[in-house]
């Protein structure tokens, strides 16, 4: 088994392979151990620590060996500090799993293919939103515009857009909500 005693580190830094393959020898059962214990203990399928080793490896090698030239044996031992290292990749793929998946009201319509929409159409009553709400939902649900494209035909800020999607949304759900 290898030992981290027996990495020259200047020559790893350097990108000599047969000293990253040591490296990864040595490295590797830490780095496993760490992935899957952190992987575990939330709940997760333990072969996800595979993806999360994997992570580590990439990172350390990343951007000419930057996490890895950033090592300080003064303030810990390699085997401590790729633990550390390990956990946060743990932590941050956990995080990164977690966004991939929302929950489907979540999920902004936009988002949602034409086939699976319930499409109904609104009666929507005069006066109750200004021209420019009204406008912007047409082209967002009626023309299946995103808020890019409508923005460019507007000739407005996509955050305008955004923004009176949404004030035109309140109304709508105040409206319906006080009639149901």
């Amino acid at each position: 088994m290898a030992s981290f005693d027996d990495i020259d580190f200047r020559a790893l830094l350097a990108g000599k392979k047969r000293e990253w393959d040591r490296f990864v020898a040595a490295a590797a059962p830490v780095i496993h151990a760490v992935a899957r214990r952190v992987v575990a203990a939330h709940g997760v399928a333990v072969e996800e620590a595979v993806d999360v080793a994997q992570d580590v490896f990439v990172r350390l090698c990343a951007d000419d060996r930057r996490l890895l030239r950033s090592y300080d044996p003064a303030r810990a031992s390699l085997g401590t500090w790729l633990a550390v290292v390990a956990r946060s990749c743990a932590v941050d793929h956990l995080r990164r799993r977690r966004q991939q998946h929302a929950p489907l009201d979540d999920v902004p319509e936009s988002a949602v293919s034409v086939e699976d929409r319930h499409v109904e159409r609104l009666n929507i009553p005069p006066g109750l939103l200004t021209e420019r709400q009204a406008l912007v939902l047409k082209l967002l649900y009626d023309r299946e515009m995103d808020v890019a494209e409508a923005a460019a035909l507007l000739k407005v800020d996509a955050q305008t857009v955004r923004s009176t999607h949404h004030k035109a949304m309140l109304r709508l759900r105040e409206h319906f909500r006080v009639e149901a």
